[in-house]
């Protein structure tokens, strides 16, 4: 399997020279891009294929998406880019109620709709806020999920643990819609304390060897993702984290 590395984890470290340069040399053979990467994508493109690495996944903020989509194609097909994904919604645009969420699950629908036609995949990543049930107990990752039948999902595993959801029922009903995952890990109680609360994966309190098991026979998962969103080390983060994940 080849592992991927969300670069998102790195910002902190830079230069980004040396952070490709590490992740090429730890084994990982794909990453994952963001919005700080994508300010010279050609030359970030030359340091990808320099240290080996392919960047089959990226991160663009809806307003990208919707407002200008020829911007994020030329980013994504300078960098190798074939599958879209929304990362994001803001807390002051979030809605409150079932309409709102499914009018947000038509927005991304009709961005799926364009990515297809240009000959992309598209997919909304998920946070905490979607599995945080509504006034009528109905919760906002289903009515995105409803108002979008044809988009895919990047599953954040550790966002749906935050958010008070099993993920097991969820890879289980959807699977097939799972086109990426989120690998991180949830800090033991009293660790990870300068890491907001995240660990390196493997390291942590959520089951990957059999979420990984999981997703692997009812999933349509091509991209298995390293994430953490503060790490204090990015070395060690990075390195435990496939050494971990390679005995899966």
């Amino acid at each position: 399997m080849n592992w991927s590395f969300q670069l998102y984890s790195a910002r902190n470290f830079q230069p980004w020279e040396a952070v490709l340069k590490m992740l090429g040399e730890l084994g990982y053979a794909q990453v994952e891009g963001f919005g700080g990467v994508y300010d010279d994508p050609k030359a970030f493109r030359a340091e990808l294929d320099k240290n080996g690495l392919a960047m089959p996944t990226g991160h663009f903020s809806i307003d990208a998406l919707e407002k200008d989509f020829d911007g994020v194609r030329k980013i994504a097909d300078a960098l190798g880019i074939t599958l879209l994904i929304c990362p994001y919604l803001v807390a002051e645009s979030r809605p409150t109620d079932a309409a709102g969420w499914r009018g947000f699950g038509a927005r991304l629908a009709k961005i799926g709709e364009t990515a297809e036609k240009a000959g992309y995949g598209f997919a909304w990543h998920n946070h905490d806020f979607e599995f945080k049930k509504l006034a009528d107990g109905s919760m906002p990752q289903e009515h995105i999920v409803a108002a979008a039948p044809d988009i895919g999902w990047e599953m954040d595993v550790a966002w749906v643990v935050r958010g008070g959801g099993d993920p097991l029922p969820w890879i289980e009903k959807y699977g097939k819609r799972i086109v990426a995952v989120h690998v991180k890990d949830i800090a033991k109680p009293g660790e990870g304390v300068d890491e907001d609360g995240w660990s390196d994966v493997g390291h942590g309190t959520i089951d990957w060897a059999g979420l990984i098991k999981a997703l692997r026979a009812k999933s349509a998962a091509k991209y298995y993702v390293m994430e953490q969103d503060n790490p204090n080390d990015i070395e060690r983060f990075a390195r435990r984290s496939i050494a971990a994940a390679r005995t899966y």
